[in-house]
């Protein structure tokens, strides 16, 4: 760079507008996206790696899109190359792989190719990326507006990783404003500016979520506003409605908020909720939407949601667009209101949805033949006796008579299926009574066959397919109780979750499915467990697999504070995990440290004080009923000793856990059944006198409380009635959801 493109380069940065200035550097700088770039989520981590993949930013403008492909510029050791989708072509394209290849050749360096507002590439553009994205040559980062699903090429979507960028809050525009009166290089830390609350509030406000038109909006009040005589430039309520005086509104009619919008407000007229269908009508005219395309998509409501249960609603609405081709905007405006507001309290029915069934059967049955006495009889009634056998009905009592017009294979068949809304409420009786007549009526008896619904969905061939078989590992009732887990715990794609007792990973691996954009934390209790989940986590891509922490509970918290990047939990989730702790209060106390103010922590907990008792499995009729008593009495007395943690407890006490580290707690109890299997090995355990064992087996327990003989004649029983046969065990599993009040 010569001294002339330095200055050259140095007034662009000086003199750029305030939004260009203000534009982060840094991870740190950034504001608001912590859903994707919070410490611990994936992207953030990809980029503090430098292991990015193709990726495309999808969101509204000023959320950060641009900066982030920025960001990733200033720290990636990748080459980067920027080009903007409205200015460059395929040859701009072409000298970008050029570049690409011969880095990659010469330097053994990639690059990281940038495409700015990538939907307005047509598709021989996005097509000329493709194979170049397929072989790794570039790193494709997209930026967009539109939804890249229908606006991006299918193909260079599935080799990317979707990131939704959403409006930014308020408290992040308040943020954006105080760096940018705080900075004295590149915002206005240099002056003396003071906003008063009121306008900022306004600015904030009307900003709606973009931090380019809020700084636009600051930078245009601030350089406007002359000082006072102390050299104070006040920021007031006037100042700021003279700066953005529109509040700004995403509404491309051509794009999602187009699409989503009337979308919205098509389902609160369906919903019956007149006030949510006026607010998206006003949304929808305030950005300029076309009224005749409302008026349109009504008139189409008027026979899809209303239908026959209000008959007269495609009159009104009818009525309402011809009104309003008289009288034009803005009176029209009234014609839109009455037409939303009838709609939207009209009784509702989609009983015309039948005629979709019978087109359904038209494609999908053999071409049925015509009832004979259906058929034309002025042409081929003498030759065919087309007609032959018709019943006029206007020739019976209430112009109706007991007659099929289906198809003989199709007879029986219902298509229309009124509701008992409205004035259908009368015709379905009617039409209830005729179907009766008619199948009454039939010679032949009917065969409906049942409707087969197949269900199926796209699945991550790389990952989905490696869980599934994980988990196909997983008996039936375990597989419920993690689906009970997470239908509580209800995790977000972004979330980081932490799994208190991983194991087998019946937990954690389903995590690492619900969470693609977050991060999997797996507490594990032995190097055993920890080497089995590394080498099953594997086969996964390095950035999605789990976290793995080799520690015990009281030593968490330890762990977690000497982690390299400082994280809180959205969820906390485990099963197991307090089952056998002696300090319960004490460990979920130190766990809610990590816990985000806005998380859960859900654990499903075996009760082992109402779990299956052995004496149960046995028929009293074959024991003494003395001896049956006292082994009752001796199984017992098992769950009353104080100094078992795994039986000392109950479910109260875990309610008071929960409580004392101050959370709001909910506790279900769920008894679960399964079926087991006798072993000669599990009879051995149970009966086994050697003093090895980590806790006292069930003959030592009850030696306790029976003689030595009487432990004999109990372990005859169990291996002379119940060795190699299946029983059904109860367990009682209590599912704690604990989060802040």
């Amino acid at each position: 760079m010569d001294l002339f493109e330095h200055n050259y380069q140095q007034q662009i940065l000086t003199e750029a507008p305030l939004a260009a200035r203000m534009r982060p550097r840094t991870l740190d700088e950034f504001v608001g996206q912590d859903h994707i770039i919070a410490p611990g989520r994936l992207l953030r981590r990809a980029i503090a790696a430098d292991q990015l993949s193709s990726l495309i930013f999808f969101g509204p403008p000023g959320t950060g899109k641009t900066t982030l492909a920025r960001i990733i510029a200033n720290t990636t050791i990748a080459h980067f190359i920027a080009i903007n989708a409205v200015l460059a072509g395929v040859k701009d394209i072409r000298d970008a792989i050029s570049t690409a290849t011969d880095k990659r050749k010469y330097q053994n360096q990639r690059t990281i190719l940038f495409v700015d507002e990538v939907h307005r590439f047509n598709k021989s553009q996005q097509d000329a990326l493709l194979p170049w994205v397929e072989n790794g040559t570039v790193i494709l980062i997209g930026a967009t507006t539109e939804n890249p699903y229908f606006e991006v090429n299918k193909a260079l979507v599935s080799r990317s990783r979707i990131f939704q960028l959403k409006p930014l809050e308020e408290k992040d525009l308040r943020q954006v404003v105080t760096q940018t009166l705080t900075d004295p290089e590149r915002g206005y830390g240099q002056l003396a500016v003071q906003i008063e609350p009121n306008a900022l509030e306004h600015l904030v406000n009307v900003a709606n979520g973009d931090a380019r038109s809020l700084l636009n909006a600051l930078e245009l009040a601030v350089e406007t506003t002359p000082p006072d005589a102390a050299g104070v430039i006040h920021i007031t309520l006037g100042v700021a409605e003279e700066s953005i005086q529109q509040r700004a509104v995403l509404y491309d009619k051509e794009g999602d908020a187009h699409f989503d919008t009337i979308s919205a407000y098509i389902k609160s007229i369906r919903g019956s909720d007149p006030d949510a269908a006026l607010y998206w009508l006003a949304r929808m005219l305030y950005a300029g939407e076309d009224p005749r395309f409302i008026l349109r998509r009504l008139l189409i409501q008027a026979s899809e949601d209303i239908g026959l249960a209000d008959p007269q609603a495609v009159v009104v609405i009818n009525a309402c667009a011809q009104a309003f081709d008289r009288v034009g905007m803005p009176e029209g405006r009234y014609h839109l209101a009455q037409a939303t507001l009838y709609l939207a309290n009209a009784p509702k029915s989609n009983s015309v949805m039948g005629f979709f069934d019978a087109l359904a059967t038209v494609e999908r049955e053999f071409q049925a033949d015509i009832p004979n006495h259906l058929k034309d009889a002025n042409r081929d009634k003498q030759g065919f006796g087309h007609g032959a056998g018709y019943l006029y009905p206007h020739a019976y009592r209430d112009h109706w008579v007991e007659q099929q017009y289906l198809p003989k294979s199709l007879q029986g068949q219902v298509f229309y299926q009124p509701s008992e809304m409205g004035k259908e409420a009368e015709i379905k009786t009617a039409v209830a009574r005729r179907r009766e007549a008619q199948l009454a009526a039939a010679v032949e008896g009917l065969e409906v066959a049942p409707t087969e619904v197949l269900t199926y969905g796209e699945t991550n061939q790389s990952t989905d397919r490696w869980l599934q078989r994980t988990l196909g590992q997983v008996g039936q009732h375990l597989a419920e109780l993690r689906d009970t887990v997470f239908h509580i715990a209800a995790p977000a794609r972004h979330h980081i979750i932490l799994d208190l007792n991983a194991a087998s990973g019946l937990l954690t691996w389903e995590a690492v499915r619900r969470v693609p954009e977050g991060s999997v934390y797996a507490c594990v209790h032995n190097q055993a467990d920890a080497q089995a989940l590394a080498q099953q986590a594997a086969t996964l891509p390095e950035l999605v697999r789990p976290i793995i922490l080799n520690t015990s509970l009281s030593e968490l918290p330890n762990c977690l504070a000497n982690l390299t990047e400082k994280v809180k939990f959205d969820r906390i989730i485990g099963r197991n995990v307090l089952m056998k702790e002696a300090e319960k209060s004490s460990l979920v106390q130190a766990l809610v440290k990590w816990l985000n103010q806005e998380g859960m922590i859900v654990l499903a907990e075996t009760v082992s004080r109402h779990s299956q008792r052995l004496y149960n499995l046995l028929n009293p009729g074959w024991v003494e009923q003395n001896l049956y008593e006292k082994l009752v009495a001796a199984e017992e007395a098992i769950y009353s000793v104080a100094s078992d943690h795994m039986v000392n407890w109950d479910v109260k006490d875990l309610r008071t856990a929960f409580e004392k580290a101050g959370l709001a707690v909910e506790i279900t109890q769920e008894r679960t059944q399964t079926q087991m299997y006798i072993t000669p090995n599990l009879l051995n355990r149970w009966f086994t006198t050697s003093q090895t064992t980590t806790r006292p087996s069930y003959a030592t327990r009850l030696a306790e409380n029976l003689k030595q003989e009487e432990v004999e004649i109990v372990k005859n029983l169990f291996h002379r009635y119940l060795l190699n046969q299946t029983v059904n065990w109860n367990n009682t599993i209590a599912i704690v959801k604990g989060n802040f009040v």
